[in-house]
């Protein structure tokens, strides 16, 4: 069972950070849900009670939570609620993987237009993988 309070295993949901309201919220959620943080057939808040909590409209929830359902990562019961799927956080693991992947093309993508050659690629992304580890917590 995930905490009472969802925001706590979310980043802050703000303006100010990149992409969307609603994305930044099913990215946290899609992450917690990946690091099994919230687990299967747990209960999620509902829209009303998420959007107090992080401070947005409604809308913006249940437009997260609906993308979460469409990716098979959620489920919502008519007058129980809105769960993880069974395999929620495999779903949400493959959906980051293939998110990753694409970023990957598009980075390899954009270097090699910029004029660098396979073996620069290559180190330019173990450097940034590098720069990356060492800033996770």
């Amino acid at each position: 069972m995930p905490p009472k309070s969802i925001k706590l295993l979310l980043p802050t949901i703000s303006p100010a950070a990149p992409g969307t309201l609603y994305e930044q919220i099913v990215a946290g959620l899609k992450r917690a849900i990946g690091e099994r943080k919230i687990n299967a057939g747990d209960a999620l808040p509902s829209f009303r009670q998420l959007a107090e909590e992080l401070l947005v409209s409604v809308i913006t929830v249940k437009r997260a939570y609906e993308e979460l359902e469409r990716e098979g990562i959620i489920f919502r019961r008519q007058g129980l609620g809105t769960f993880v799927t069974e395999g929620g956080g495999e779903r949400s693991c493959e959906v980051k993987i293939q998110f990753a992947r694409t970023l990957l093309k598009d980075a390899a993508r954009e270097a090699t237009e910029a004029g660098l050659k396979p073996a620069d690629i290559r180190r330019l992304f173990l450097e940034s993988l590098s720069e990356s580890l060492s800033e996770s917590p």
